[in-house]
């Protein structure tokens, strides 16, 4: 079985865990799953939410918790192993943010929830390498043919997220509708076709990581068959004894049933997959009332947004699972119960 290769070092197995947040993928969880030959994925999407200054300060506590949680994570793997973060273009911060993450010296920068484009810009002179998520060929070839025309720069790997993921999809709702849901496989295997003809112009390997919907180690078999290079994987890794989330978090995802499973609209402008609970139920119904705006969401306004999504998912990642948001993948039923990251990817690999 071949690992996953990024610049210099390369993964034991080929599976990366997808970045998860607010505070669900932090150092705990990366570091054990990067530890255990995968590649561990710290989600930055508001970090620092556990830092004293948070509610006066978020950007500066973000900013400050990257370096925290990147150190602790490389304590916890080995510097020789690959660590990456997950960081959404719909941050109003975006640019800092990625520079911070190059500044503490990350392998691996996985981006989406808008598209990249300026990523390339970002990383310059570091050995800090990239991956656009992307959800479709179109999407692919418009990230790659951009940043080949501007910055000289082929993307380090691709992740493709088909409409099966959890949190936030990059598809219209009503592609997300059972007969006209595109399929993952079809997905992978014109992006691999694509990928291939790119490597042989730019000489360069590109990595191709299927994400969305993937439970076991057949599923990991029939994509690694299908041409791609691994597979993402996150709702698994909740059901974790190292998941940095609340138990009660944890919790709600061994309790959901298949029909708890819910397409929400989120103030990030985007359909999102997520379990349908008393928050969500209201939040149809009736605007939330906002203490605050973090400044977290360039797509977000405050007059008009149903809900704060930095409190939903804060709330929920704490243990308050009713008053807040939980996303999750379309097989987070299957999940029964908790065990560690280790094995977990000893029952993955097993195919």
């Amino acid at each position: 079985m071949k690992g996953i290769r990024i610049g210099n070092k390369e993964s034991k197995y080929p599976i990366i865990q997808g970045g998860m947040g607010v505070g669900v993928s932090l150092h705990n969880l990366a570091g054990n799953v990067s530890k255990e030959g995968g590649i561990g994925i710290i989600s930055t999407a508001d970090i620092g939410y556990l830092e004293e200054d948070f509610e006066k300060n978020p950007r500066m506590a973000n900013l400050r918790a990257i370096g925290k949680e990147i150190k602790k994570a490389r304590e916890i793997a080995g510097n020789d192993k690959i660590l990456g973060v997950n960081i959404m273009v719909a941050m109003k911060n975006y640019s800092e943010i990625v520079k911070e993450c190059v500044k503490q010296k990350i392998d691996l920068i996985v981006s989406g929830a808008g598209i990249p484009k300026e990523l390339p810009e970002y990383i310059k002179g570091s050995n800090t390498k990239i991956a656009p998520i992307v959800s479709s060929l179109r999407c692919c070839k418009l990230i790659v043919s951009h940043w080949i025309k501007k910055y000289q720069y082929v993307p380090d790997m691709i992740v493709i997220e088909g409409p099966e993921a959890g949190g936030h999809l990059g598809f219209k709702r009503e592609e997300l509708e059972e007969d006209t849901k595109p399929k993952l496989e079809d997905i992978t295997t014109e992006v691999v076709e694509y990928v291939k003809e790119l490597e042989k112009e730019t000489g360069k390997e590109i990595p191709v990581i299927s994400a969305g919907g993937i439970w076991d180690g057949k599923d990991i078999k029939r994509f690694l068959k299908l041409g791609a290079n691994g597979v993402q994987m996150a709702t698994r890794f909740v059901a974790t004894k190292e998941c940095d989330a609340s138990m009660e978090f944890k919790k709600a995802y061994i309790n959901a049933k298949e029909e708890d499973i819910k397409i929400i609209k989120s103030p990030v402008g985007m359909p999102g997959r997520a379990i349908n609970n008393r928050f969500i139920k209201r939040v149809e119904k009736e605007k939330c009332k906002i203490e605050r705006c973090y400044q977290c969401i360039k797509t977000c306004n405050v007059v008009d947004t149903p809900y704060c999504i930095t409190r939903a998912l804060i709330n929920s990642v704490k243990g308050k699972v009713e008053e807040g948001l939980i996303f999750c993948g379309s097989n987070v039923s299957k999940i029964k119960e908790i065990v560690s990251v280790h094995d977990l990817m000893q029952e993955l690999v097993k195919f």
